[in-house]
């Protein structure tokens, strides 16, 4: 088994904690300029997400707990910096004494147009070694394909269309390409045609005329997830009802989970090593809903040195039958010698 040549996990994916000022705030020691960071106030109830990309641009946000168009926020997310990244007086991004999380991915910058589909995107930007990427295309409204300049086939995507009132579609290995998710939504998986009934290919992903993910003239932003062994994983497991959970293998000790059950109507959860530095993980935010951290024994994950393991019976975190999706990055270190480490 080749492990992804990763030295310092940080690099390329890092959660930051930080504290409002409702002025100008350098938010610092993420680790790498990242190039799409989602945020979310957890102390302040009501606040939605807030989700800023390079291809798109600063000031740009869009909400993962809604369904609604891209916004200019001028005093949100003002700059991308070399070790994280500025705020400004926003109270979704800065509140004053309020406590933010921020999860950031480093991708390649604005990047630029991929031309391996029958679309070609306006901007594609492409982090290779962690297998992570951003395209910008405008849909055409007819069966097309995309190109997410991976070199590796994606295992999970998620596509918002950003010019209008739209639902964010997930596709997501595990449930397999005739199925979707709505990551604003607790809506059950939807069986459809969104992405062709074909899976994603090393060079593209597949998408017919539905609003959600092609239609004609609509502008869309894409993330696209690939597995690298040793630092990310996409995957699925059944949930046994007991507190004595399932135990889910990653190869790494995890540092952020987003995981739901796809079989159920039921919330997406998001879990870090930051909010929670010591096991159990029972401090969970929800993608889908604006409110802020829940810390409950029911809700608990213990992070693992090669893995994740439920420590609770109920529904939404590993009830019995259910099956369970997630998308994990770890804090494992994994050097060039192909020997992997942990991180703590």
């Amino acid at each position: 088994m080749a492990y992804t040549t990763i030295n310092k996990s940080t690099d390329y994916f890092n959660t930051k904690l930080y504290t409002g000022n409702s002025s100008t705030l350098n938010v610092t020691g993420v680790g790498h300029q990242p190039d799409f960071v989602w945020i979310k106030d957890r102390s302040s109830s009501g606040d939605d997400f807030a989700m800023y990309d390079a291809v798109r641009g600063v000031n740009k946000r869009i909400r993962s707990n809604q369904n609604d168009a891209e916004n200019t926020e001028t005093a949100a997310l003002t700059s991308f910096d070399s070790d994280g990244f500025t705020v400004g007086t926003a109270g979704s991004s800065n509140g004053n004494g309020d406590s933010f999380v921020a999860w950031n991915w480093k991708a390649n910058g604005q990047g630029s147009s991929n031309t391996d589909g029958s679309i070609n995107t306006t901007y594609t930007s492409v982090n290779t070694t962690a297998g992570f990427s951003i395209s910008q295309y405008t849909g055409t409204g007819a069966t097309a394909t995309i190109g997410h300049g991976l070199g590796v086939v994606p295992k999970m995507i998620i596509i918002k269309q950003t010019n209008t009132t739209r639902n964010w579609v997930v596709g997501h290995d595990s449930i397999g390409w005739t199925k979707y998710l709505y990551l604003d939504s607790t809506n059950a998986q939807g069986t459809g045609n969104l992405f062709n009934d074909t899976a994603p290919t090393n060079q593209v992903f597949s998408v017919v005329n539905d609003g959600g993910v092609n239609a004609s003239g609509g502008t869309y932003i894409a993330y696209c997830f690939a597995e690298k062994t040793g630092y990310s994983k996409m995957g699925s497991f059944i949930g046994n009802g007991n507190a004595d959970g399932t135990f889910a293998y990653l190869g790494f000790r995890p540092a952020f989970i987003l995981v739901r059950a796809s079989n159920l109507t039921t919330n997406w959860h998001l879990y870090d090593n930051k909010r929670d530095p010591i096991n159990p993980a029972d401090t969970i935010l929800r993608a889908n809903s604006s409110n802020v951290d829940a810390t409950n024994s029911e809700f608990a994950y213990d992070f693992v040195s090669n893995g994740f393991k439920a420590r609770s019976s109920g529904s939404e975190f590993n009830g019995s039958g259910n099956t369970f999706i997630y998308y994990a990055v770890g804090q494992s270190l994994v050097g060039s010698n192909n020997v992997p480490c942990t991180a703590r």
